[in-house]
């Protein structure tokens, strides 16, 4: 399309979405790095470093439309199992990710995941960038490293006993009286709001355990874009499929 008339549909399709359902938090699976740099004969590496520069474009058009909350799942627990040399320079390009985010001092960043697996330097220079960020207002960025949904829910639980044992409770009276929003209180997004809509690049039709707990009633969008190759009209397409969605949300 000429770049004048793609600039028009942009914009029309912007105006068209109505704000009132914009949803207030946005988890995206940002898939397809690796696969991105093989079409070019490229090493993974390149993907990634191209996936992560794509990350501050995609939180300033989130930013644009009311968007309250962004998660972004940048590695998962299966991802640590891939060979050494591509994952030391995927964590490194992490780290990199994450201190600048930080540093620009326009999100509020949170560091989510099981960190106890990761590199003892990788998971403190990570905490320390989301750390800085406690003061800043306004979008929130939740940034998922070494995540999985299932250890999240097991973390979630495991905090909770923990919680209630040092209180004096019993294994009998907490089997008895745990209920969802105990789990719930304890998750990693704690205090924030469900997903409302899940975006996963690349093409694949799964969310492959992204916020399993959080994402019960998430609308879903499959882009066939890789990640880095996702465009602001890409981001406004899945914003327009979701407003046009009926949520009875079980109702």
């Amino acid at each position: 399309m000429p770049h004048l008339l793609y600039g028009l549909y942009e914009r029309r399709l912007a105006a068209s979405l109505p704000t009132a359902q914009t949803p207030r938090h946005v988890g995206v699976i940002l898939d397809g790095n690796r696969r991105w740099a093989r079409s070019f004969g490229e090493a993974a590496a390149t993907g990634h470093r191209r996936g992560a520069d794509k990350i501050t474009e995609f939180l300033g058009w989130a930013e644009e439309l009311g968007v309250e909350v962004v998660t972004l799942w940048m590695l998962s627990t299966d991802n640590l199992a891939r060979p050494a040399g591509e994952l030391t320079d995927l964590l490194d390009i992490i780290r990199d990710a994450v201190q600048d985010l930080a540093e620009s001092r326009r999100w509020r960043l949170r560091v989510m995941g099981r960190l106890d697996l990761l590199p003892a330097e990788l998971a403190d220079a990570v905490r320390a960038a989301a750390d800085g960020t406690a003061d800043v207002q306004g979008l929130q960025v939740n940034v998922a490293i070494g995540y999985g949904g299932r250890h999240e829910i097991a973390d979630a639980v495991r905090s909770y006993l923990t919680q209630e044992a040092a209180h004096g409770a019993t294994l009998e009276e907490l089997a008895e009286r745990i209920d969802v929003d105990d789990i719930a209180a304890h998750l990693y997004t704690k205090g924030q709001p469900d997903p409302e809509l899940v975006i996963r690049t690349s093409g694949e039709l799964r969310v492959g355990g992204f916020l399993m707990w959080q994402s019960a009633h998430s609308e879903l969008y499959f882009c066939e874009a890789y990640w880095p190759d996702f465009r602001r009209v890409d981001f406004l397409r899945a914003l327009r499929d979701f407003s046009r969605r009926e949520r009875r949300l079980g109702r």
